[in-house]
């Protein structure tokens, strides 16, 4: 699956890298200054994705207090690569703590949000505009609504979602299908090895309702890489986690065990199979990936070099599955199968069936 082949982006007509380059470390200033990038140190990350072959990016207006947003629209410029670009960015977060409405997700704060990230990237729109977490407060309905009047104004392509419920993004699309307004296509959530809880409802419903996954925190912040290592004081290791007090379970640590074998019978890193495994998995479109360097940038895209055999899947999803828990656990197929009569098969139609219409004639049964 190299970088040269792109895949639509859920029930919609975008196409997409399968790695998206994540921008949450261009800059130096807000929440992600400890190891941010200036723009001269940023330029060569970016260049070196598009050299690859990548049109998937990904940003927010709450990145580096918006200095991501700006850094972007400086490099998009001076490469002149507007156009081929699929370009993303989010909103929620407040730009204004004295302001209620310079937060959360209202229409009020979402055509501000909107208007200024185009400003910061000096562009008249943006491909794809995400509700980047669940305030919990505001009316899905008015999220759709507003979602649809960007649209039709052309100050966005394409709408979706970031780290909500299952039930909720279902709402919404079932809403905006009802009302013939402008469907999300994307829902971006944290997926890796070490954490695959939304594959108890978020990934099948992204199947069913048309939304692509993209996955955020492929690499379990950092730790599938393998540079982390328990010690008796919490973990050591190059990482910015490395003395924070950061701990993980024992099934975690054996979990990274695996990992690390099967890269060494690949003859790849630990990286680049928790990459390879997150990209390929039911119902991801992309996986969000960001790196300090460009060098750091090539190991992270050669993930896609190589395919995992049926074998080495099989005992990657061994050792990082959970229990399903509470209710979860009747919609296994152990459980299922009460639910048929012995003796009888059910189960899905085999690739490329094709029902065999014909056409009633009476008196012929």
């Amino acid at each position: 699956m190299p970088m040269d082949r792109y895949y639509l982006l859920g029930r919609s007509g975008l196409r997409v890298s399968p790695l998206a380059l994540g921008t949450m470390n261009f800059g130096t200033g807000g929440f992600h200054a400890a190891y941010g990038k200036t723009e001269e140190e940023a330029r060569p990350i970016f260049r070196r994705y598009l050299e690859a072959g990548g049109n998937f990016i990904d940003t927010a207006d709450f990145y580096t207090a918006g200095e991501s947003e700006v850094i972007l629209g400086n490099l998009i410029a001076e490469a002149k690569v507007r156009d081929r670009l699929v370009l993303t960015t989010k909103y929620t977060n407040s730009v204004d703590p004295g302001d209620p409405n310079a937060g959360g997700n209202g229409r009020k704060h979402m055509i501000r949000a909107v208007e200024a990230s185009l400003r910061r990237l000096r562009t008249d729109h943006v491909d794809l505009f995400l509700l980047h977490t669940w305030d919990r407060i505001t009316p899905v309905e008015e999220v759709m609504r507003t979602f649809d009047d960007l649209t039709r104004a052309g100050k966005i392509r394409y709408a979706g979602l970031s780290d909500v419920p299952g039930w909720y993004a279902s709402r919404a699309q079932t809403y905006a299908e009802a009302h013939s307004l402008e469907p999300v296509v994307n829902l971006q959530l944290p997926y890796s090895l070490i954490s695959r809880a939304i594959e108890l409802e978020h990934v099948p419903m992204g199947q069913s309702l048309g939304l692509g996954i993209t996955a955020w925190s492929p690499l379990g912040g950092g730790f599938l890489t393998g540079k982390y290592r328990p010690t008796g004081q919490g973990v050591t290791g190059a990482g910015r986690l490395s003395g924070s007090g950061q701990s993980w379970t024992e099934q975690e640590w054996r979990l990274l065990a695996t990992v690390e074998s099967v890269a060494g019978r690949l003859g790849v890193s630990a990286a680049q199979v928790a990459l390879n495994w997150v990209a390929t998995q039911p119902g991801i479109a992309a996986a969000i990936v960001g790196a300090s360097s460009a060098e750091q940038l090539d190991v992270n895209l050669a993930a896609l070099d190589f395919e995992l055999p049926a074998d080495l899947r099989a005992e990657l999803d061994e050792a990082s599955a959970v229990p399903p828990p509470s209710v979860y656990r009747m919609f296994t197929p152990d459980y299922q199968s009460w639910l048929v009569s012995p003796g009888v098969k059910v189960g899905d139609k085999p690739a490329g069936y094709a029902p065999v219409v014909r056409n009633w004639v009476p008196g012929q049964g």
